[in-house]
């Protein structure tokens, strides 16, 4: 079977089953070591993510379609057509994308919910994104509008393919190549897949020719590029893909552009992650590809050392990565402000994308670990609980002088840049296809989500289900079906979190080692297990409906950071389960003053009716400074702009 690496957005299998040309030879390829079980596949009912997911459906993508239109996102490709007159709308020389990104979140959310108005309305965006497209494939529309005059000050014109650094001419293809083929797999239509493979073409014949060694400015096009190669079987598409990367940095055969674009040495080389955040965890997302897809042991050992220099030393506790506002970049080691932290949503989605392909390639644990990290903290704090206004960064403090969200300091509807809305609307819809996975006879368990699927093992089907209110409760029950009887191993991720590890590596500890285990069950009786990269090995021969029960600690637990870090010197943060805690002003209007002492104790409850229901903890001490109440990070500013904590000073 081809490689299946794209589990973490669509159904590779499906792929597979529809190329656009069976007849064409099948390329050989290496592979991920390991398959996800695609979100088309598995079918959640919690009362967390379903929700969460739904209102993106109903509210986020609508609201965000109807801004593309308000903005003139969708005349743009008009005007490029010939359609209407006019000069190019909007700020930036990527708004194209926002509607490739939106079409994408549509479409999957279409593959789970058919809906033909949508579907319909879609259609129409496609028939317009086509009249933007040149006879030749070209498609930016602001640069066949007028490339003497930029959207944007800071992006310089020019014709076709000059000033490739600010342009975004090849980012607008990766994106546009990702919505085309989630849009071919929810439908089955070409229409949109047929405009991408077009473009796709041009950029071979121009990019791949003999002597052009011109990289991507912002990083994309490489995961797109191995997108459409999933589909069509060409492999110079995936050939150009790692074209871009091997010669990015490599300064004997173009002039290379420095580290805000990862582009200061080649990516081969590369040990510390540096620059723009969105940029690099997206090459990053690519590198990993290509490691897996050609087995290259060079890209293994560089992506390897860039995601231990951005775990133990550039991550914060909630998962996201870039802290600075100058250049939306990655700081120094250990460089890791909290008031000034940028944090940029679309920071934290390419944070899962890289480290679920980290999983994919080694069956750790641990990437795993830092996934889910992003997932609860970092990525669904950038979108209101309503799914309508975004946060651009994510602070971990803020006292209502600094002006952190795009000089604002509330959520916002819109943003000239809406790369982050936009983001949110394509990822939500994947979060099941992260659940599950799989290799030869080994079902892994990497997320407790109520959810069911199922799958094939040894040749028998087998359905897995599971039954939890996790995060909010520690209690996951994993019923495990086979048709008849079956023996092979369930691998049930262990949280570094439940066994005193909140990250890989010291740059989070807690302050206190928690002795309480946990804890697994199989249909009522306790057992013993063995460990192998974070994961209880369960194998045995697996009857109709046998329980698996997994218990795990969820205690409030006080985090102290690495003391290189300065900002956190000598303060606690609060967290239970995969939660990451903060304190606002509305619920605590002494908040300049609270404290955390050893002789602080936390209980927790949990509030329906607060924040679409959420735990909350309560703080007790001697001193009145120790008296407070937190809430989940990412559901601050949920009720308007006050100050926010999630370090507090120990006492």
């Amino acid at each position: 079977m081809k490689s299946q690496l794209l589990f973490t957005i669509f159904t590779v299998l499906f792929l597979w089953s529809c190329k656009t040309n069976p007849e064409q030879t099948s390329v050989t390829t290496a592979d991920y070591p390991i398959s996800g079980i695609p979100f088309s596949q598995v079918q959640i009912n919690d009362n967390f993510w379903l929700p969460k997911i739904e209102t993106n459906r109903t509210a986020t993508i609508p609201a965000s379609f109807q801004k593309c239109e308000e903005t003139g996102r969708l005349e743009n490709f008009l005007i490029a057509g010939g359609k209407m007159e006019g000069t190019v709308r909007g700020d930036m020389p990527f708004d194209d994308t926002d509607v490739y990104k939106i079409i994408e979140g549509a479409a999957y959310s279409m593959t789970t919910i058919p809906d033909a108005k949508l579907d319909a309305y879609v259609d129409s965006l496609i028939e317009i994104i086509a009249i933007g497209q040149e006879e030749d494939g070209y498609l930016t529309t602001w640069k066949t509008i007028d490339p003497t005059h930029s959207p944007a000050e800071w992006c310089p014109p020019g014709e076709r393919w000059e000033g490739l650094a600010w342009s975004h001419e090849l980012y607008n293809a990766g994106h546009m190549f990702e919505a085309a083929a989630a849009h071919y797999i929810a439908t089955g239509k070409t229409n949109f897949l047929d405009i991408a493979t077009k473009n796709a073409d041009l950029l071979v014949k121009v990019f791949g020719a003999e002597g052009n060694y011109q990289v991507p400015g912002h990083q994309i096009v490489e995961t797109g590029l191995i997108k459409l190669y999933l589909i069509t079987d060409k492999k110079e598409y995936l050939d150009l893909a790692r074209h871009f990367l091997d010669t990015r940095g490599d300064s004997t055969k173009r002039e290379i552009w420095g580290p805000y674009n990862q582009d200061h040495q080649p990516v081969i080389e590369q040990e510390e992650a540096v620059g723009h955040a969105v940029r690099a965890a997206y090459m990053y997302a690519g590198m990993t590809d290509i490691a897996a897809l050609y087995n290259d042991a060079a890209y293994k050992n560089a992506v390897n050392k860039i995601w231990d220099n951005v775990v133990t030393k550039k991550m914060y506790i909630t998962g996201g990565i870039g802290a600075l506002h100058q250049g939306e970049a990655f700081g120094e080691n250990y460089e890791l402000p909290n008031l000034t932290a940028y944090n940029e949503t679309c920071a934290a989605i390419a944070n899962v994308y890289w480290n679920y392909r980290m999983f994919l390639l080694y069956g750790d644990s641990k990437y795993i670990d830092v996934l889910e990290r992003s997932l609860y903290n970092g990525v669904i704090s950038g979108v209101a609980l309503n799914g309508k206004e975004f946060f651009y960064p994510n602070p971990l403090s803020c006292d209502m002088h600094y002006h952190f969200n795009r000089e604002h300091l509330d959520r916002q509807t819109w943003f000239d840049c809406s790369c982050c809305p936009t983001n949110l609307c394509r990822f939500m819809p994947s979060v099941p296809g992260y659940i599950y996975a799989q290799k030869d006879d080994n079902l892994y368990v990497n997320l407790f989500v109520q959810s069911s699927t199922k799958l094939e093992m040894e040749g028998n089907e087998v359905e897995i289900a599971q039954d939890t209110k996790y995060p909010w409760d520690g209690d996951i029950k994993i019923s495990v079906s086979p048709k008849k009887k079956t023996t092979f191993s369930v691998k049930v991720r262990i949280p570094g979190w439940s066994v005193n590890t909140p990250v890989p590596g010291d740059l989070y500890s807690y302050k206190e080692k928690t002795g309480t285990k946990p804890v697994i069950e199989i249909n009522g009786e306790q057992v013993a297990y063995s460990l192998e990269n974070g994961y209880a090995i369960l194998n045995r021969e697996w009857n109709n409906e046998d329980q698996i029960k997994l218990t795990l600690p969820m205690e409030v637990r006080k985090v102290k950071a690495n003391d290189l870090v300065e900002d956190d010197r000598g303060k606690i943060a609060l967290e239970r389960g995969p939660i990451v805690y903060c304190v606002e002003e509305i619920d605590n209007p002494a908040i300049e003053n609270l404290s955390v002492s050893e002789n602080t104790s936390f209980s927790s409850n949990f509030q329906a009716d607060l924040l679409a229901g959420v735990e909350l903890i309560k703080a007790e001490g001697p001193e009145k400074e120790e008296q407070f109440t937190a809430i989940p990070y990412y559901t601050w500013n949920n009720r308007g702009a006050n100050k926010m904590d999630v370090w507090l000073t120990e006492k």
